[in-house]
């Protein structure tokens, strides 16, 4: 049940004002590979690799941009979808997954990701959104001249994350192991942990260089820099909410004493706002995740 009040959590987002994106917008990451996002800025980015041999897709957004989705991959690859990577089970990556394999797209994940959508199908479309090639720590596809290495990271976004590296064209897609200038969301009822996260987060800067693009989960494209920064927002709020655990404060006096309000005019958002990442840290620390 908690994956489905997780999905809930997401889809409780401040959509009054906004409506779910219906339409994908494109941006050339290097050439033959694309960063596609939702129109309204808060639906998941995706990755689109392209050419002669395969088409490759890197997670798939809500349900409401499929159409426009298709509609995208067909005017920048000119073919056919053939493959699907989910980095994580969470409906705002995998909504498209049953139409695009019902229109001929083999979906492949993490184990656990597999075992997440049986527990609640409808987040991926029902169950032709079921991913049908699994794998347990690492797969690499050999496509279009180039590899595109599939990683699993374990208990970090959730206990089902996977990024995928390009290392002959430098680009890195980082599903939820990277809100760019954004809090991050760490689902600790799906298997996640703030010690998985950071050590995901080190494992790809640890992959990249100065000049290499990283596609991230949500927020703008970015660089090393800016994945290091992410890292080192997160290690500096764990360690500032953990300061206030060890005085022996409770989670209510330690949102009142608000230590993470020098973050707060950058990193805040409608989904994981300053008050949500306090509470998540504290929690994290004191229940040991």
């Amino acid at each position: 049940m908690h994956k489905l009040a997780t999905l809930a959590l997401l889809l409780a987002l401040p959509v009054a004002a906004q409506e779910l994106a219906t339409t994908v917008k494109a941006t050339e990451v290097v050439p033959g590979i694309y960063m596609l996002e939702g129109a309204d800025g808060f639906s998941s980015n995706m990755g689109l690799l392209v050419g002669d041999e395969h088409v490759l897709l890197i997670d798939d957004g809500m349900a409401p941009i499929t159409a426009s989705l298709i509609a995208t991959i067909a005017e920048l690859a000119g073919r056919p979808l053939d493959f699907v990577v989910n980095t994580h089970a969470h409906g705002d990556h995998v909504g498209s997954n049953a139409t695009l394999a019902e229109n001929g797209a083999i979906v492949f994940a993490h184990d656990n990701l597999r075992q997440a959508i049986l527990d609640s199908v409808d987040q991926a479309g029902g169950p032709a959104g079921l991913p049908v090639v699994t794998f347990s720590d690492e797969v690499t596809f050999h496509v279009n001249g180039h590899p595109a290495i599939v990683m699993h990271l374990a208990a970090a976004h959730t206990d089902g994350d996977a990024a995928v590296v390009f290392p002959s064209q430098n680009v890195i897609d980082a599903g939820d192991l990277f809100f760019n200038a954004l809090f991050p969301f760490i689902d600790l009822d799906s298997g996640g942990s703030v010690a998985g996260y950071k050590a995901g987060q080190q494992r790809l800067l640890d992959l990249a260089n100065d000049q290499t693009r990283i596609i991230p989960g949500h927020g703008p494209l970015a660089s090393k820099a800016d994945l290091q920064a992410a890292l080192d927002m997160l290690i500096d709020a764990e360690a500032r909410v953990q300061k206030l655990v060890a005085a022996g404060m409770s989670q209510e006096q330690v949102l009142e004493a608000n230590p993470l309000a020098d973050y707060h005019e950058k990193w805040n958002w409608g989904f994981i706002t300053t008050e949500r990442m306090t509470s998540m840290l504290y929690r994290s620390l004191t229940d040991g995740q």
